[in-house]
């Protein structure tokens, strides 16, 4: 199930709180790496309350620039996302992306406070990965996993070199009303999340305390997460930042238009890293 569909349950969810209808996970293998002539290595590690995670580590080619953490996006698991951050190899940065909890092989059952403890706990593991540096972290968010993303930054007091949001949201009961809006079925229940969803770790509470190079990427059209969302949150961070539009889809800058951000984005992660 994807965001939109998620949200279109809300009204029907208004009196048990909607905030896990934002995870949908599955335990199926979408892809293996390995197919694509990917090295990787299969890593499991402990969250802050001892679920056992599971993440897939691409090592640099050549001494790696930096260590990427890529937080991905609702749906599916890993095994997915992987091929919006693995690329990045090839390009002298260590990779590394993480099930949450309930998602793929990790462990229990995905809620708001979980993941986010799962974020926190796979940015202190990415500082043991080999060739990591504290300096040298930048992290990586899609859709759901850049609010993932900002939380754990924020909340850890994490300082990482960059960080990269694609078409995230600005906050939980903001999007969700904002796609319900987008349906005459529900647009009259735009006001359910403002009672029905949690307002807890919205990016909006913790952009203005991250103070690294930040780049935000959305399309103008985005089906999934609105502009005006990804653009209040660009708004409301402080600088430096930078915003890029993409032509078209969800997070699709990586995916469809590599060609075109890929290089970008490599320059722009080599300008912000120290030295």
């Amino acid at each position: 199930m994807t965001l939109p569909r998620a949200l279109f349950l809300l009204p029907l969810a208004a009196l048990c709180g909607c905030t896990h209808l934002f995870f949908q996970p599955s335990k199926g293998v979408f892809s293996d790496p390995a197919a694509a002539g990917l090295k990787y290595e299969v890593l499991k590690f402990p969250s802050e309350d001892g679920t056992q995670l599971t993440g897939m580590f691409f090592p640099a080619a050549g001494e790696p620039l930096a260590t990427v953490v890529d937080f991905h996006g609702n749906a599916d698991n890993m095994t997915a996302h992987y091929p919006y951050s693995a690329w990045l190899a090839a390009e002298g940065f260590n990779v590394f992306i993480v099930d949450y909890r309930g998602y793929g092989a990790s462990e229990g059952a995905p809620t708001l406070d979980g993941v986010v403890m799962d974020a926190r706990a796979s940015l202190a593991h990415a500082l043991k990965l080999p060739g990591a540096r504290a300096d040298k972290i930048v992290v990586f968010g899609q859709s759901l996993g850049g609010a993932i993303a900002v939380a754990a930054v924020a909340q850890s007091d994490f300082k990482p070199a960059a960080l990269v949001l694609e078409g995230t949201f600005h906050s939980y009961r903001g999007v969700a009303a904002a796609s319900l809006r987008r349906h005459w079925l529900t647009w009259g229940a735009a006001w359910l999340p403002w009672v029905a969803v949690s307002g807890r770790h919205s990016p909006a509470d913790y952009i203005v305390n991250i103070t690294c190079p930040k780049l935000f990427l959305h399309a103008q059209n985005d089906p999934t997460v609105p502009f005006a969302q990804g653009k209040k949150l660009y708004d409301a961070a402080p600088g430096p930042k930078e915003f890029w539009p993409v032509p078209d889809g969800h997070i699709e800058a990586f995916g469809l238009y590599r060609e075109v951000f890929g290089p970008r984005l490599v320059g722009f992660l080599k300008n912000a890293l120290p030295g």
